[in-house]
Formats: structure tokens, sequence, C-alpha cells
């Protein structure tokens, strides 16, 4: 049914009814999720297989078993993977779980510094984006 200027009844400014695709902050926050739970996954299959990329400083005070610290990796990777797919359909639950996650990630990133400094900097800056941009984008329209 149209109305006025064309805009149908139900019509969002972000899509078609109350749900739809998820605005330009969350599509960031989302594919940014992917990337960063992407290269978690990777990170923990290499830790797990106790790769030789991985170099062990003593006396660190977060000092942990290197399989250990894949397995939580990869965990986390696959929970960012599945919450980034999420976010595209703009579920409010995926926000959620998406800024506890992200800051998971940053925490175990921060203790994974010893052993691959660059790529934690570079895996803490990406999940601090993506707290960003899921704080950031507006709320969704309410039906």
């Amino acid at each position: 049914m149209a109305t006025h200027a064309g805009v149908r009844e139900g019509d969002t400014a972000h899509g078609h009814g109350g749900r739809g695709f998820a605005g330009g902050w969350m599509v960031f926050a989302a594919v940014l999720m992917i990337f960063g739970g992407i290269m978690a996954i990777f990170n923990g299959i290499a830790a797990i297989a106790k790769d030789d990329v991985f170099v062990t400083t003593r006396n660190y005070s977060f000092q942990f078993n290197l399989t250990g610290w894949g397995w939580v990796h990869l965990i986390l990777g696959i929970i960012l993977v599945l919450t980034g797919l999420a976010l595209f359909r703009g579920d409010v639950w995926a926000r959620v779980i998406g800024v506890a996650v992200a800051g998971l990630a940053m925490i175990s990133n921060f203790l994974w510094l010893p052993y691959y400094p660059f790529w934690a900097i570079v895996l803490i800056a990406i999940d601090l984006f993506i707290i960003w941009a899921l704080c950031a984008a507006p709320r969704p329209a309410q039906p």
C-alpha cells in the first residue's frame, strides 16, 4: 500500500519492515568480526599444531601452554565468525554477543602478545574497531 512520496507502510530508513539488512556500522562490524574470527581460527590452528611461527618468552606473567592458547583462539574465532554472520541480519542479540566476544578476544590477544606481538596488536585494533562500530551503530527501528 503506497503512501506519501512512494514510501510504503512499515518501511523504515534501513530496510523494509522492522527487520532487514543492517546499516553501515553493522556491516562494518560484521566484516571485521568475520575477518578477525578467521584470523583467530588460523592463529589457533597454528598454535595447536605447535608451529614454529610462535616464540615463547621467559618470565612472562601470563605464560600459558601454547596448545591451550590455540584452543582459546580457535573457539573465540569460531564464535566471532558466527556472530559476524548473524550481524548481517541485524539481530540485536548479535550486537550484544559481538561486543562481549570482541572484548574477550581483545583480552586474549593482549595475553597473546609475547607469542606473536605484531599480529596480536593488529587483532587488538580490529577488536577495538568492532566494539566501536557495534556501539556507534544506531538503534534498530521499532516496528
